[in-house]
């Protein structure tokens, strides 16, 4: 009978069994799991087999898409070995990798790698153009804003200085003194990858001495690296807060150099450019400040300066030569147009404030005459923006179309495709200078 017996309490027993071990499955599945990910403290090498299980693993993930032979990729790789383990140690870890783009070509157009370094932060699978600083050290506190908190409450004017110290001076700050959290939340949520925010709630006589303001509650601006802020009393709607901060998202006036232009190219603002013959000289730093003056008072314009001496060959695209009168004013559509003001061409020394006004005066009657960037260099500064292979397929795609409608205007026409352009050798001439939107092709 006991023989008899067994297989019965067995067969009435395994569907508890069963449904015991569903449930223990079902509670340790990694994709439940509340364990944290493995930490890194070195830099990860990505492929086509572990790239987006990375992404999606990590929330925060800075990747370099890099080539062998490109001598910028070489420098920066020490300084990638010696910010991974700090921002390892972040509340908020930030995960380095590198992907050899030159081998993993379809996983390099996948992510729009254009040159060489790329850089992107994949922000819980989102990625973001990098721009910033290549420096370990400057790395390491530009990324850090963004795993800051949206808003940073601010009860002190030590917890205010610290703040403006550790937000570095990559990115403009927004401070509202007196105002709620909640005024600035969403604005702060839209433009944390372009700015600081934070509220303070309890700030001395000092500290408004300081930021030129006299009563609150008030919203200020700060541009550290150019001495720079602006107030705002209001409205504080979020529609006029918005406008204020995207306003003041760049300085009053704008030094121009490849990484502003990276800036202003999302600006949809005419730019006032002052071209200089030497923007560190003394007698332009006086203009400079006049600009100033007329920018808080133009606000739906950009203004922006640049010496011939700092670079010679954008300035060329604007018909600057040697027999050019400096300074010179004109308004740039950001693109391939740009304005001269009829009788107001350039700038004499006496009296600038009052030329300068009707040089506004007369761009806000139409008293201007049309031209088109020119220039032998302009290829260059296109490439500095969009890398220069980009620009070498384009004229060589273009070339080869209007070589195949030249020879045969009867037979249709059959345009073949290349899977990737040759890399340059690593025997080419590297730049000495290393500049953050440097890239190798």
């Amino acid at each position: 009978m006991k023989t008899r017996r067994s297989p019965l309490i067995l067969l009435n027993t395994t569907p508890l069994v069963l449904l015991v071990l569903l449930s223990s499955s079902s509670v340790i599945s990694p994709a439940e799991s509340t364990t944290p990910p493995e930490k890194i403290n070195t830099v990860l090498e990505l492929d086509e087999s572990n790239f987006d299980s990375t992404i999606s693993t990590y929330d925060y993930v800075f990747v370099d898409f890099y080539a062998p032979w490109c001598g910028h990729c070489k420098r920066l790789a020490p300084e990638l070995d010696v910010a991974a383990p700090i921002l390892a140690e972040l509340k908020k870890p930030i995960v380095i990798a590198k992907v050899n783009a030159d081998k993993y070509t379809r996983l390099a157009r996948k992510h729009e790698v254009d040159g060489y370094p790329t850089l992107k932060i994949y922000m819980h699978g989102v990625p973001t153009d990098y721009y910033g600083p290549r420096k370990a050290e400057l790395l390491v506190r530009f990324l850090r804003k963004f795993v800051a908190p949206d808003v940073t409450i601010l009860n002190s004017d030590s917890a205010i200085r610290e703040f403006v110290e550790e937000a570095g001076t990559h990115f403009p700050i927004f401070i509202g003194f007196g105002l709620n959290e909640t005024v600035m939340s969403n604005l702060a949520i839209k433009y944390k990858k372009k700015a600081w925010f934070s509220v303070a709630s309890y700030f001395s006589d000092d500290v408004m001495v300081k930021y030129d303001f006299d009563k609150s509650p008030t919203l200020v601006s700060i541009h550290p690296s150019y001495n720079d802020h602006t107030v705002f009393y209001g409205p504080f709607e979020e529609e006029f807060m918005e406008e204020f901060i995207t306003q003041n998202s760049l300085p009053l006036v704008v030094p121009i150099n490849s990484e502003t232009l990276k800036v202003l190219k999302d600006d949809q603002r005419k730019i006032v450019l002052t071209i200089l013959e030497d923007d560190s000289e003394e007698k332009s730093q006086n203009l400079i400040k006049i600009l100033k003056a007329a920018a808080s008072g133009n606000r739906d314009l950009v203004f922006g300066y640049v010496g011939v001496k700092q670079w010679e060959e954008f300035t060329e695209t604007f018909g600057v030569n040697k027999e050019t009168k400096l300074p010179k004013m004109i308004v740039w559509d950001g693109d391939e147009e740009y304005l001269s003001v009829i009788g107001s061409d350039s700038i004499e020394e006496e009296d600038q404030g009052s030329q300068i006004s009707q040089f506004l005066a007369g761009y806000r009657e139409g008293r201007t005459e049309r031209n088109r960037v020119t220039g032998p260099s302009l290829l260059g500064y296109i490439s500095s923006l969009i890398g220069i292979r980009t620009v070498y397929i384009i004229v060589f795609l273009v070339a080869m179309l209007m070589f195949v409608q030249h020879i045969s205007k009867e037979e249709p026409l059959r345009v073949g495709t290349q899977d990737q352009a040759e890399p340059a050798t690593s025997s080419e001439a590297e730049s000495s200078e290393y500049r953050p939107e440097d890239k190798q092709d």
